[in-house]
């Protein structure tokens, strides 16, 4: 087994983890839809170096239109509420929430890919549900627009990722990749116009900044998942609630109550769960969160799976 993918991975959720410390420090000043754009707009030429190599003849015409078009508008909400969520939550709350992503996309897959989800898988999902409810605490804390748009950000997460596996063989990567980033220099350009607020040349590189080490991090995700299988990569996401944990405490002082730590335990098990059942064989048929590879809620929608089958085919 060579969990050299694994050191890989660790490194690419650091990453993405200190993509999100700066979105939290941005968004203390502009909002989300300000933030997006900018993001969007740097993110194009890094985006664009990575299409440039696919030497398939073809067009940007999509083959299943109504999917990339919803697949278009959950990966834009799930942009947006992510972005929100890291500007007014404490981070090791908005990634306990989040990673309830691999139990809405069971729930999903069984509509949308016709996957037969056993026993076990469902009592996973119901555990992890417990673990949303416990970080949550209804009655106990005042619910937020916050908390609101951390579960949306895991709901159309979810969503988009079960798109992308139910036409991404089909749909060219140009597709799927570039029709979100246009969404978002459109839609945000119109929706920022309302709330701008001009950008210091230190904040516009921050934003530069969020922009290159979604890239980055993206890019090194990619070498995980080509040096070790996805049940060795995908569990290493729940790293990140460790450095939330650091970040949180040192940068902004923030402090993780139980009822977070307790709630997130039971979600990562919940989900670290579902990818063992997935990855033994045999209890799903399209394994659709191992073939989640993507990490949602970066400012450009950076598919890893293509370039990884691209590398394998070589």
């Amino acid at each position: 087994m060579n969990i050299t993918g694994a050191f890989y991975a660790l490194a690419a959720f650091a990453i993405f983890s200190t993509h999100d410390v700066v979105i939290k420090f941005l968004g203390g000043h502009y909002t989300p839809f300000q933030i997006i754009f900018f993001s969007t707009l740097f993110s194009f030429p890094l985006v664009m170096f990575m299409l440039i190599r696919d030497r398939n003849p073809g067009h940007l015409r999509p083959v299943h239109p109504w999917w990339t078009l919803f697949r278009t508008l959950a990966a834009m909400i799930n942009t947006v509420a992510a972005f929100y969520a890291f500007s007014v939550l404490p981070l090791a709350q908005v990634y306990a929430l989040i990673f309830a992503t691999p139990l809405v996309i069971t729930i999903l897959s069984i509509p949308m890919l016709g996957e037969k989800v056993g026993f076990h898988r469902w009592a996973a999902v119901v555990l992890g549900l417990i673990g949303v409810m416990v970080v949550l605490r209804p009655g106990g804390t005042e619910l937020t627009l916050g908390h609101a748009a951390a579960l949306s950000c895991a709901l159309f997460g979810a969503f988009a990722s079960v798109v992308v596996r139910k036409v991404g063989r089909e749909e060219r990567t140009e597709v799927l990749m570039l029709y979100p980033l246009i969404a978002n220099f459109i839609v945000m350009g119109t929706a920022m116009s309302f709330f701008y607020h001009p950008l210091p040349l230190l904040d516009l590189g921050g934003v530069a900044t969020v922009s290159l080490l979604g890239f980055t991090g993206g890019v090194v995700l990619i070498l995980a998942y080509r040096a070790s299988e996805a049940a060795i990569v995908a569990p290493m996401q729940y790293s990140q609630i460790i450095w939330a944990t650091i970040y949180g405490y040192f940068i902004f002082g923030e402090s993780v109550d139980r009822a977070t730590v307790l709630g997130a335990g039971i979600i990562i098990l919940s989900g670290l769960y579902i990818v063992f059942r997935e990855s033994r064989g045999g209890h799903s048929e399209n394994t659709p969160v191992l073939r989640t590879r993507s990490r949602a809620s970066t400012a450009m929608s950076f598919r890893i799976s293509p370039f990884v089958r691209r590398e394998k085919l070589r």
